[in-house]
């Protein structure tokens, strides 16, 4: 397994937010961490990648036990995270956007600036306009195109399709789509059921910070009783 999080227990402060929480993610798979708003998906991505280190349980990345690591060692050791404010930097171009994740990281491969301008287009477009002028969707390209320029191994993807018009949503799902066909693993964040349909295996459902029902997402997608007391709005 590229991943595999076992017994996983987080807090904020007092309050016990992921209880007892396992997943694993295979090398070259695309697994969603689905659920509601607020029930632990977006800390479940950051307690693997070091944000919101948990207490206890175990984080085995690649064979290794990293659980406490701190983000900049899960970064080095080939994991990048996109969080769902995205983070680019506003009074940067897109270029200087992209070149300054690839410098930081440190890291080379397959993923360069020109493969990530062909995966957007856009970002080629609009490679001297300051990030703060860019769309929402041109936003979220930006930012994992930042994820990218670091060339990890595995991605960890929270909310990717929040936000978005629903043309912009299908060529996200056709972007991931060939993400995946270049080999890397991706862990996403997303309550698009519809949307996780098109670009996943898998699937692992949260409530109230604990994993109440995995299955592979063409599974979820037709069970009627899940979706409708776990997922629906």
């Amino acid at each position: 397994m590229m991943l595999m999080v076992e017994a996983m227990n987080t807090y904020y402060r007092k309050s016990h937010i992921l209880q007892e929480v396992s997943f694993a993610v295979a090398a070259g798979e695309v697994v969603a961490l689905l659920g509601r708003n607020g029930v632990g998906k977006t800390t479940s991505l950051r307690s693997v990648m070091g944000l919101t280190p948990p207490r206890s349980g175990s984080i085995r990345f690649k064979d290794h036990e990293v659980r406490g690591k701190p983000p900049y060692v899960m970064a080095k050791l080939g994991m990048a995270y996109m969080p769902d404010d995205l983070r680019i930097f506003p009074d940067l171009t897109c270029e200087e956007n992209l070149e300054i994740a690839r410098r930081l990281s440190g890291r080379s491969g397959y993923w360069t600036k020109a493969r990530v301008e062909a995966l957007f287009p856009v970002l080629g477009d609009r490679r001297k306009q300051m990030g703060i002028l860019l769309s929402g969707g041109e936003k979220k390209m930006l930012g994992m195109g930042r994820t990218l320029m670091a060339n990890p191994e595995m991605i960890l993807l929270d909310e990717p399709s929040e936000g978005l018009a629903p043309l912009v949503v299908d060529n996200l799902a056709q972007v991931i789509g060939e993400i995946r066909n270049s080999g890397m693993t991706i862990l996403m964040a997303d309550q698009n059921l519809k949307f996780c349909r098109r670009v996943c295996e898998r699937g692992y459902i949260l409530e109230k910070g604990c994993i109440v029902y995995a299955d592979s997402i063409a599974n979820i997608w037709e069970n009627e009783t899940i979706i409708k007391h776990y997922l629906a709005l």
